[in-house]
């Protein structure tokens, strides 16, 4: 057995881990992954030398580069529990997805394109896990299919919610509301912090979780700048903090978006 130890650099959230899961699925000599997010590491349990990993992982523009590789003995680790991940996988999904029809509402009735980008964005991690819940039992054809199609959907999606940022720069727009802005966006940095949590717990040995992983997931970030942005609206008393954060968050949307587009390869 060959333990690869491998560093992501852009690895900083859990629906990242996920893509990469379903970047490496189908090689047959990987027999377990381990994942820290907390310092994007990935170490990979495999039968046998096999370059195709790393080459499937630097497909993914992560920043991915092999640190070490040497042999172990098959007994110092147990299998992955398939099940468990699978719980966890929908506990996670249904959360962001509940969050997109909350942010998405509440971003329209706000007229706030910071909350409606930031659905846009739970949305992305819904197809993500989605997408790892679908890979279980099909097949790689079907699966590439599913990922491509969700990735032209988020990033029509995206590219529709920028045009409707240019429209509301040029035109006269009522300010959003920013009560609703950062009460919401509250709520949703809750429910990032505790996917993350979930997740975390399940592949540490420790009962609880460092504070700084939280504040590595993008996710965390994008709910602060939205937070700030309803401040700053408050502040000013003016549109453009939003449509700034939301002009931000859109562009974000679409690397997510792209980067789920390389899984359909």
């Amino acid at each position: 057995m060959i333990k690869s130890e491998y560093h992501i650099a852009k690895m900083d959230c859990p629906s990242e881990e996920n893509m990469i899961r379903m970047k490496l699925d189908g090689i047959q000599a990987i027999k377990k992954l381990e994942f820290d997010i907390e310092s994007r590491n990935l170490t990979v349990f495999h039968s046998e030398e096999n370059e195709e990993i790393l080459s499937r992982l630097e497909s993914l523009n992560f920043g991915a580069r092999l640190s070490d590789s040497y042999a172990v003995d098959e007994n110092d680790f147990a299998p992955e529990s398939s099940e468990v991940q699978s719980k966890l996988l929908w506990t996670v999904l249904l959360i962001n997805f509940g969050f997109f029809i909350i942010e998405m509402t509440t971003g329209l009735i706000s007229r706030s394109m910071g909350l409606v980008a930031d659905s846009l964005d739970m949305l992305a991690d819904s197809f993500v896990y989605g997408l790892s819940l679908w890979a279980v039992g099909s097949t790689v054809m079907r699966k590439k299919k599913v990922a491509r199609l969700s990735g032209y959907f988020q990033l029509t999606l995206a590219l529709l919610g920028i045009i409707e940022v240019v429209r509301r720069f040029i035109q006269f727009e009522a300010m959003p509301d920013y009560r609703m802005m950062i009460g919401i966006s509250i709520l949703a940095l809750i429910a990032n912090a505790v996917c993350l949590l979930l997740l975390q717990k399940s592949k540490s040995k420790e009962a609880h979780m460092k504070a700084s992983m939280i504040f590595t997931s993008n996710d965390v970030i994008i709910n602060s700048g939205v937070i700030l942005a309803g401040v700053l609206v408050l502040v000013t008393q003016s549109k453009y903090p939003d449509l700034i954060i939301g002009s931000i968050v859109f562009l974000i949307v679409v690397r997510g978006a792209i980067r789920i587009l390389k899984l359909g390869k």
